[in-house]
This record gives structure tokens, sequence and C-alpha cells, in this order.
């Protein structure tokens, strides 16, 4: 994980002096900044794990739950299914569905004519389109919950950690003031301060970018996906419940 293996690695044994160890000899303001870069990383890569668990779960689920919609006759069929298979969106979206035409179902009027079978028609297609595309929008946004924080660390990050270099370079020019030196020796908690920060940024907003492209992208299929399935749940309601 980048940022925290850039760590490690300056935490390894070492013969001599490395930019950590002449770190934390700078003031608070660069632990500051590293230290919300560090809490910047490790949330981002926990989003990324966590949605390709979520998105690989919902992509299996779902490609069984289409399997099982295509091959029952009944939507009770399904729906009895489709509990087995809560990860997938898809799932949301049907059950939203089914109890929307079961509602309407339930609410027909009576038969005028007494003894006539009460007839499995809904009454209202544009409401069982509405709670559809109401539901997939509820599905789409459990899914894409907490990829902004991607955009939020790939743009913030490099600013913060060039906050962090000049901050740096401040502290390299105030030493060589107090000393009178221009030795390494000097300079080297401010310049370190520059370097750890400037990586630490970039090593922290290059996944979060990355992971918000790729995330991205699936979630655009994704939102096809459903798309898809809603028209195709309108076309079997109308030509079954209609």
């Amino acid at each position: 994980m980048g940022l925290i293996s850039f760590l490690f690695f300056q935490l390894g044994p070492q013969k001599s002096p490395g930019l950590l160890d002449f770190f934390w000899q700078s003031g608070p303001m660069a632990k500051i900044i590293l230290a919300t870069l560090v809490l910047f990383s490790l949330g981002s890569w926990a989003i990324l794990i966590g949605k390709a668990v979520q998105l690989g779960r919902a992509d299996r689920q779902s490609q069984k739950f289409l399997e099982a919609f295509h091959r029952s006759q009944r939507f009770s069929e399904v729906n009895a299914t489709a509990s087995k298979l809560q990860a997938s969106p898809l799932v949301g979206i049907f059950q939203a569905g089914y109890a929307e035409i079961d509602s309407q179902i339930k609410n027909a009027p009576e038969p005028e004519r007494p003894g006539e079978r009460k007839a499995y028609r809904i009454t209202s297609l544009s409401a069982l389109q509405r709670t559809l595309q109401r539901s997939a929008g509820v599905e789409l946004q459990g899914v894409t919950r907490w990829i902004p924080f991607l955009a939020t660390t790939a743009s913030a990050t490099p600013f913060i950690g060039l906050f962090g270099t000049v901050w740096g370079i401040m502290v390299a020019f105030r030493d060589i003031g107090l000393s009178g030196s221009t030795s390494i020796v000097a300079v080297a908690p401010g310049i370190a301060e520059a370097l750890i920060n400037t990586a630490a940024g970039l090593a922290a907003a290059i996944p979060a970018l990355i992971g918000y492209n790729y995330y991205g992208q699936r979630v655009r299929r994704l939102r096809m996906r459903l798309d898809d399935f809603v028209l195709e749940f309108l076309n079997l309601a109308e030509r079954n419940f209609t």
C-alpha cells in the first residue's frame, strides 16, 4: 500500500541516519501534515478494498439472480430466490417492483358482477416505472457510497503534501539563519520534512486517483445494467399484468 510501504521502507534498519531520522527532529507541523496524509491514505485503501469486495459479490449474485429471473415463470418464484441474493442491486429493484405490483393488484377495484373472478391486473404502469427508477437510484447510491472520498484524496493530498514541502523549505531557511551555516546537517530536518511530505502526498493520491477512475467505470457499467433490468421488468409487467 503505497504510503505505508514507503514509511516501512524508511523505518527499516539503516547504518546511517535516514530521512525519517531527520524528520523526527522536525517540528509538530510536519508530523501533523504526515499524519493527515496517512489518514487519507488508510481511508482510501479501506474504500478500495471494500468496494472490490462489494462489487465482486454484487456481480456474482447479479449473474445468479438474472439466471433465476430468466428461468422462472412466475415473479413469486423469483422473489423466493431473490431473498438469498441480497448483495445484488438487481434484487432490490425487483423486490420494489414486485411489492408495487402486489400492492396494485390488491387495491384493484372488485369485479362488478357477483362471483366474477378478480383479474390480476395492475392499475398504473407509470407508477410501477417510477418505483423501479427510484429503487435503481437507491441501489446505485449504495454502491457509490464513499467513492467520492477517493476523488477528494486524489485532489487534496498532493496540495497537502505541497504545503509540507513549502513548510519544510521554510524550516530549512530558518535553520540556516539560526545556525549561520549552510551545511547539510543544519538543513537536514527541513529538507526531510519537504521530501517526506511530498512523497507521502503523491503516495496517497496516486492509488486513490487510479481507484476512483476504475470504480467510476464500473459504476457506469452497473448503471446501464440497472437501466436495462428496469426496462426488462417493465416489459414483463406490461405483458403479464395489463
